[in-house]
């Protein structure tokens, strides 16, 4: 995700499946956001909070007198929330150590606007990058709130082309300062027995980073070679609750088709090539590096790490020297005019209910096609980000779109994990759960609704 304000266009499934996307300009797939402006964070939690404390939210659940069960999950809350009543069969699951794996993940959170925050730094200090963005320095504090509250995956974006140096011969040093840090936040969660889904983030760039298309290859090939293999190296001791992605949202940057996947295309054929052979090379750099890297599960993303990038035929999953370790990354913010577009524009839409056909329709086609092409054959899917931003206070639908989204990916053998960029107010993209600041869960309904279906 790069800076600047994302835009996407829910467009119509036909043939080849269209999604949502967030980039700028209007797009088919489905990914995430721009950062959320410091301003955003700290004086608009306060308003937020106070708007959540006039709701009288309060997470206890009543219980029946005679069984000491919880009562339904429609039961209304004291909050004046609903938790949905969610039912959905359960597609059958092929059964496998791979399946059991990602079940395992449970449910996850993005620690989204930290790591991953690459300008707007002090150039003097290249570790005030984690707090540029308007979030407070991690601690292991909110990672054990996480853990707490019932998430079992924490998502690491980070960003690396700033925090290195290019050598004589074209490869990369990555400054160790930045690689110990990663690795102590990475630990936060590691050590309390979580899933840790580390990546390379905000690395598409022509004149930093990476860039998927033929012309920038060579240059792209030398950078991320040397940031996988760092990442391998320090990280080769660790066991499988530390998983490694190769990329996030790979795409064209700055072009008509960033956040539209056309592939009919010449360029857009080219970028998925290009991407194919970045992931193959990602899986060899890692097997190669030994240790436990030898059998780690990685993820791979298609182009934007779309649904649509995953489902076209232009992308090849990586062959591996070890069976059943790889793991398709993709992300969904779906329906776009409800979850991702700004109120602001036109189409934009508040209402969001698990009982709606409606709204629920491209959720469901989505994962059904995923299902379809991946689970059903044995090849683990995870939903590596996926949220709705608040609109004018609209919990009650929110919570309704968490627990669908939830409880119709986990019947189809896939595990999410929620965005939050820390923005409570002002005129960003408010995903934000977690007030960092405080180590409070703004919007404990929706917590509530994610564990309900987790």
């Amino acid at each position: 995700m790069r800076s600047g304000r994302w835009k996407l266009l829910s467009m119509v499934l036909t043939g080849v499946l269209l999604l949502s996307a967030c980039g700028s300009g209007e797009s088919v797939q489905n990914a995430a956001f721009e950062e959320a402006p410091a301003a955003d964070t700290e004086e608009s939690v306060a308003d937020t909070e106070e708007q959540a404390a006039a709701t009288g939210k309060d997470e206890t659940e009543e219980q029946t007198a005679d069984t000491g069960k919880e009562e339904s999950a429609s039961k209304e809350k004291e909050s004046g929330m609903v938790i949905p009543d969610v039912s959905i069969e359960p597609k059958e699951i092929p059964a496998s150590d791979a399946m059991e794996f990602v079940k395992n993940m449970k449910v996850g959170w993005n620690l989204g606007n930290t790591l991953e925050a690459h300008n707007g730094a002090n150039p003097g200090d290249e570790l005030s990058t984690e707090t540029c963005w308007g979030n407070p320095e991690t601690t292991k504090e909110m990672i054990d709130a996480v853990k707490e509250a019932g998430f079992n995956t924490v998502r690491v974006p980070v960003t690396w082309y700033n925090h290195t140096q290019k050598n004589a011969d074209g490869s990369y040093t990555v400054s160790e300062v930045w690689l110990d840090r990663v690795q102590e936040v990475v630990d936060y969660a590691y050590d309390n027995g979580m899933y840790v889904i580390l990546n390379t983030h905000h690395d598409v760039s022509m004149d930093d980073g990476y860039y998927p298309d033929s012309a920038h290859y060579e240059q792209s090939e030398k950078f991320l070679k040397s940031v996988w293999t760092v990442m391998a190296e320090r990280f080769r001791d660790y066991d499988e609750h530390l998983i490694l992605e190769s990329l996030n949202e790979p795409r064209l940057a700055g072009t008509e088709y960033e956040w539209n996947f056309a592939e009919s295309s010449a360029e857009c054929k080219d970028s998925a090539d290009c991407i194919n052979r970045l992931n193959q090379l990602f899986v060899d750099t890692v097997r190669a590096d030994g240790g436990k890297n030898a059998e780690r599960y990685l993820m791979v993303p298609g182009y934007d790490a779309s649904p649509a990038g995953a489902l076209s035929d232009l992308f090849v999953l990586p062959q591996d020297s070890v069976e059943d370790k790889l793991i398709i990354s993709t992300h969904a913010y779906i329906p776009y005019n409800f979850a991702l577009q700004s109120p602001s524009e036109g189409g934009s839409t508040e209402q969001f209910s698990a009982d709606s056909v409606t709204s629920r329709m491209e959720i469901d086609t989505t994962l059904d096609k995923l299902y379809k092409k991946y689970v059903s054959q044995g090849i683990p899917v995870v939903m590596g980000e996926f949220g709705a931003r608040n609109k004018n206070n609209n919990l009650q639908q929110r919570v309704d779109y968490y627990a669908y989204y939830i409880a119709a990916a986990r019947a189809r053998g896939i595990s999410c994990c929620i965005w939050d960029n820390g923005s409570f107010g002002g005129n960003g993209e408010q995903f934000g759960v977690l007030r960092r600041t405080k180590v409070q869960w703004i919007f404990p309904d929706i917590v509530e609704a994610i564990m309900k279906y987790a």
